[in-house]
């Protein structure tokens, strides 16, 4: 009987010290949709916290936080190995331009963004408005568009699938109403497949 009350006071104390030391949730930050997006253009489920990270140029343990805070958003399972594509589409239509705004800033030299380069510009005539995200080996002149986090132009060099996915969320964060459609439309065929 005793060792009985003892295992469930110890249960019990391991419950309370399992919840006072789980981390806070501060809110979702920039590169959570990074590490989601990239989640989703490897088209892979084997990949590691590591392959993410040396992906998107950021640390492993960054990766690590990003994961906790989506799962607690309910954007990635409880495993954190898949992403709730109905909940991140979700999110990305009607919470992302809210969370992280962006204006266009002064022209600079960049990697070109939102409505202009592909997949929107397939659909949508940009005219003299080009936004890019500054980069020093970018071709083009435009618009400076902060980029949802910092290593992003390098990131994209070499992965054309989650450089489109980026271009169609920063569509959403700073395109105009039909430019938004067009967005919507891309996000939603691309991420069907994602399941």
């Amino acid at each position: 009987m005793l060792n009985k009350i003892i295992v469930l006071y110890l249960q019990f104390a391991n419950r309370e010290l399992n919840i006072i030391c789980m981390k806070k949730h501060n809110g979702m930050r920039p590169q959570d949709i990074v590490v989601l997006i990239k989640i989703i253009s490897l088209q892979q489920p084997d990949w590691k916290n590591i392959d993410i990270a040396n992906a998107i140029l950021i640390s492993p343990s960054e990766v690590s936080e990003a994961l906790n805070r989506c799962k607690i958003a309910g954007l990635i399972d409880s495993k954190k190995r898949k992403v709730n594509i109905n909940s991140f589409i979700e999110f990305l239509i009607y919470g992302l331009k809210y969370v992280f705004p962006v204006q266009p800033g002064s022209t600079v030299k960049g990697i070109p963004t939102a409505h202009s380069a592909s997949p929107i510009k397939d659909h949508i005539s940009s005219g003299n408005d080009i936004y890019v995200w500054p980069y020093i080996k970018g071709t083009q002149r435009g618009q400076a568009i902060e980029p949802l986090y910092k290593n992003l132009p390098k990131a994209v060099e070499n992965d054309v699938v989650f450089y489109e996915l980026l271009v169609i969320i920063d569509t959403i964060r700073v395109g105009r109403v039909r430019e938004i459609e067009v967005a919507i439309e891309e996000l939603k065929k691309r991420l069907k497949n994602a399941r």
